[in-house]
């Protein structure tokens, strides 16, 4: 239980902490503001400086396919338009509960605008309990739990692909309204970075399959981020804050790289986020410039996969998009995808209707987790299954004396 009258006394410190930080986080972005017209009047340089001291360089920093300071109004969107969307959660393995196995449940959602067309909200559950799910990614050094999350992942991508790609092109019939497929969250796989090969192959095949299958039907594909802490096209302006005449990181800081107490020269406005920046121009239903990621992960994808993002002032906060290339170098598909993320922001009072109704279809409750487990527990009492039950600890951790 929570002592809220000794948690009282702690707040204090916290409070003045964030007060400071409020007005150093200030400061910075006035530098950074700085920064940005400095980077603006000589913007081709700096990418050619990115281009040719790139491999050098101890950060990652976005490329600007258009000029930095871009801020262009989002049209309103088509009249007739579909959007598809997935989420997922699960209950995860426990060696307490009556059997050690893990649930994915996917929501799905199809919307249909303007077409007199019944929606779909269901979700897609599936249980997973035979060893080569359980233990396979063990001998790889990964967790169940951790192999879990990273087929859910997959589940999401294939799902949200199949129901696009079913309703876009059914056999034998031809279907041109636009639509959009999103999914919440970023479509740069960190995770996949530190796998081991065998886990990558296990992986990366079916979700670059399912992000081919959208490309081959040209349904436009994008992640919709919320409260973005990236800080990739903010480091871009690190190539103006460069005090040397070529941003040789290797060899002009290498003396400051290992020191915890002195920031690099360039850092002179770390820790601000892209979204900060990016407040400060965009006014609502304008996007900012469009990047090009150059987090090394990314050489995993194949060329028309690379991602490219934009940020979205949708008024209630600064929105990440990422879209694949070949959604990116399609200036007429990508503008309408923004303007339908723009309507299904509006739509849903903040954030994308589509992705807050499948976050519902998927999210597994307490009530949901028993009965999951209780009829669990009929299965496996019909089947003639004795000693059936929770561990002690579970039972125990379930009531209180106190």
């Amino acid at each position: 239980m929570l002592d809220l009258n000794k948690l009282a006394k702690k707040i204090p410190g916290m409070s003045q902490h964030l007060s400071n930080e409020a007005i150093a986080s200030r400061l910075r972005l006035e530098k950074a503001q700085k920064l940005l017209e400095e980077a603006k009047e000589e913007q081709e340089k700096l990418i050619e400086m990115q281009a040719e001291w790139g491999d050098r360089l101890i950060f990652s920093a976005a490329k600007p396919i258009e000029p930095i300071d871009t801020a262009i109004a989002i049209d309103t969107s088509p009249e007739s338009h579909s959007v598809f969307a997935t989420d997922g959660s699960q209950i995860s393995p426990s060696h307490h509960e009556i059997a050690y196995c893990y649930l994915i449940n996917i929501g799905r959602i199809m919307l249909h605008y303007g077409q007199s067309l019944h929606p779909l909200l269901d979700s897609i559950p599936e249980v997973y309990y035979k060893p080569e799910d359980l233990y396979a990614s063990r001998k790889w050094g990964i967790k169940t739990e951790e192999w879990m999350s990273y087929r859910r992942t997959v589940a999401e991508i294939e799902i949200l692909s199949e129901m696009a790609c079913r309703w876009v092109k059914p056999p034998g019939a031809h279907y041109d309204i636009p639509n959009l497929a999103m999914v919440d969250g970023s479509l740069i796989y960190w995770f996949i970075d530190n796998l081991p090969p065998e886990a990558k192959d296990a992986i990366i095949p079916p979700i670059m399959n399912a992000w081919q299958q959208l490309e081959t039907l040209k349904i436009p594909f994008i992640g919709y981020l919320s409260a973005s802490r990236s800080i990739e096209s903010v480091n871009f302006l690190r190539f103006a804050a460069c005090p040397h005449e070529f941003p040789n990181c290797s060899v002009n800081c290498s003396h400051l790289r290992d020191s915890f107490n002195e920031k690099l020269p360039c850092q002179a406005i770390d820790p601000l986020r892209d979204t900060n920046l990016w407040s400060t121009i965009l006014k609502p239903g304008q996007r900012g410039a469009l990047w090009e990621s150059n987090l090394n992960i990314l050489k995993l994808y194949d060329e028309s996969q690379r991602v490219y993002f934009c940020y979205l002032n949708v008024g209630t906060e600064i929105a990440r998009i990422e879209v694949p290339a070949w959604v990116a170098k399609d200036k007429t598909l990508f503008d309408r995808s923004l303007s339908i993320v723009l309507s299904q922001v509006n739509k849903g009072y903040g954030y994308p209707v589509s992705l807050a109704e499948a976050h519902n279809q998927a999210v597994v409750k307490g009530g949901d987790r028993a009965r999951f487990f209780a009829l669990l527990e009929q299965q496996m009492i019909r089947a003639g299954l004795k000693n059936v039950g929770i561990s002690y600890k579970e039972a125990r951790k379930r009531g209180s004396i106190a």
